[in-house]
């Protein structure tokens, strides 16, 4: 199997058809030669634990941090809800990576596949890996989404993000 990632070109064809939207709230400074940069939309703090367990799921508290500009302490993780949202078609998946600034800051994104049939906005998780304070701003480029071409017959996203969910 040979794996396609889509370009520029096609990336902004899926945008601009009416039919598909495969991101809302698209900026065409965002779109990369292979990819779309991410922004930060909203910033969430963790206020308690969770658990993934085998027959039951709990996810923490979370409360929005109140601000455009956030100072995310040493070892701080915060979740990002992204100024983007998706619409996945069946064909496609998408992943998440790092934009090179933010780890040549000593920070790193967390991130998860954006399966088929997924829609809505982008939840990440960002954490501080250095020994110094760093400063994300609302509307900042955080992260790049690569969409991928999915081969044969696949399962749509159903689960309990669906719509874009954070928690």
């Amino acid at each position: 199997m040979i794996k396609m990632i889509l370009a520029h070109s096609k990336i902004l064809e899926l945008v601009k058809d009416p039919n598909k939207k495969l991101i809302e709230n698209f900026s065409e400074s965002c779109l990369e030669g292979a990819g779309y940069d991410l922004r930060v939309g909203k910033i969430y703090k963790l206020k308690s634990g969770g658990k993934i367990g085998v027959s039951e799921r709990r996810t923490p508290e979370i409360s929005e941090a109140d601000c455009t500009n956030y100072i995310l302490a040493p070892d701080e993780y915060v979740l990002i809800e992204t100024i983007e949202k998706v619409n996945m078609p069946e064909n496609l998946l998408a992943r998440i990576l790092n934009r090179s600034s933010l780890f040549r800051c000593g920070c790193s994104l967390f991130t998860a596949v954006v399966d088929p049939g997924y829609r809505g906005i982008l939840t990440i998780g960002l954490k501080n890996l250095s020994a110094f304070p760093f400063e994300v701003e609302i509307g900042a480029k955080i992260g790049q989404v690569v969409f991928e071409t999915v081969e044969g017959e696949t399962k749509l996203y159903s689960g309990k993000y669906q719509g874009g969910k954070v928690v």
